[in-house]
């Protein structure tokens, strides 16, 4: 089953989202960006049996739930609309005794869907209960990272993205602190590192860009010595604002490079970096493989498609076996592509393109 959630960073996000994992089911974000007709195109394609709406997004939501006729249950939190009863009172009338059974859930998120409609992205469910380890970015960021439960994880992107929602969650699970921003602003989130006392980040180039466009005497005025570590993503960071960013927080930058569909990662920690501006990295995550046109593996140095190798089939889209082929090596079906090229050097560092 699924569960469907619109809203803005708001903590009762992981209440929900916590209880779908606790649960076995699949959560699916949508982005409240969309508008109700392409968020209602993802409620019905997800085949969601409950829909949780947050009232900040009163209209929105109001909407979107007129354009779902079928049978859902709905809920909302933070006010009453129309349409919708009270998660709270929902809640009450549930027992507060934990479930003695908790098979792990998982969530299932959308593509942005620039090229056609948005795609469901749906990995198998865990074979494994809530409390048993295996979940691959909790792993990561305790063996990679080095999240415990002494860090303070300032989270300044929206949740129905892939990044922000997942590493809150693992930081959560690894018994650490997250604070959120509601949107992000860049001398905001210098104060709440300052004011947090923040360990840890995850950001993408435009926040660099703009936090690095503040006035010399702006930056100067907020301690950000608390901050350890701060992960970017999500787009390819120009050499000069890297660079920048490097010169103003240290070498405390690591970039990776992955997807939504999660069927592989490369970390770049600063260093590395800086001997070789521009890489992302070598594979954290899979094995990678740069392929020609026919599929065959291309030497060092060679631009082609990127593929992850690994041991299973890491994803479906739902509801589209043809988009799931289409990401499969002709010749290896456990090798997946987003459609990125890139290029592999000597070192086995990988560049995109």
């Amino acid at each position: 089953d699924n569960l469907a959630v619109l809203a803005t960073n708001n903590v009762q996000v992981f209440d929900i989202y916590w209880a779908a994992m606790r649960s076995g089911v699949y959560l699916t974000m949508v982005n409240w960006h969309l508008t109700a007709p392409e968020g209602a195109y993802i409620v019905e394609d997800c085949e969601a049996k409950v829909v949780i709406v947050d009232a900040a997004l009163g209209e929105l939501a109001e909407t979107l739930s007129e354009l779902v006729p079928r049978q859902v249950t709905r809920l909302s939190f933070g006010g009453q609309l129309d349409g919708y009863d009270s998660l709270d009172q929902a809640a009450d009338m549930e027992s507060d005794i934990p479930l003695p059974d908790q098979p792990r859930g998982a969530d299932m998120l959308y593509s942005s869907g620039t090229t056609g409609r948005p795609k469901g992205i749906k990995p198998a469910l865990p074979n494994r209960r809530i409390q048993d380890p295996g979940d691959q970015m909790t792993t990561m960021n305790q063996s990679v990272w080095g999240v415990t439960e002494d860090d303070i994880y300032l989270s300044p992107a929206p949740l129905y993205h892939a990044a922000p929602l997942r590493t809150c969650a693992s930081v959560q699970a690894l018994g650490g602190t997250v604070v959120m921003m509601n949107r992000f602003d860049p001398e905001k989130a210098l104060e709440y590192i300052e004011r947090y006392r923040v360990t840890y980040s995850q950001w993408v180039p435009t926040m660099f860009v703009r936090m690095l466009k503040l006035p010399q005497e702006t930056r100067d005025r907020y301690d950000i010595s608390s901050l350890r570590l701060a992960v970017h993503a999500a787009a390819p960071c120009p050499v000069d604002v890297k660079r920048k960013m490097i010169d103003w927080w240290g070498t405390i930058l690591d970039e990776y490079y992955s997807s939504t569909e999660l069927n592989g990662m490369t970390i770049v920690h600063s260093d590395e970096w800086l001997r070789k501006p521009g890489t992302v990295g070598r594979a954290a995550l899979g094995v990678l493989h740069v392929c020609g046109e026919n599929g065959e593996d291309l030497p060092s140095g060679e631009v082609g498609t990127l593929y992850f190798e690994r041991d299973e089939l890491p994803f479906n889209y739902h509801n589209a076996p043809e988009k799931t082929q289409e990401a499969q090596h002709p010749a290896h079906p456990t090798w997946t592509t987003t459609g990125d090229v890139g290029f592999m050097d000597e070192e086995g560092g990988n560049g995109t393109v």
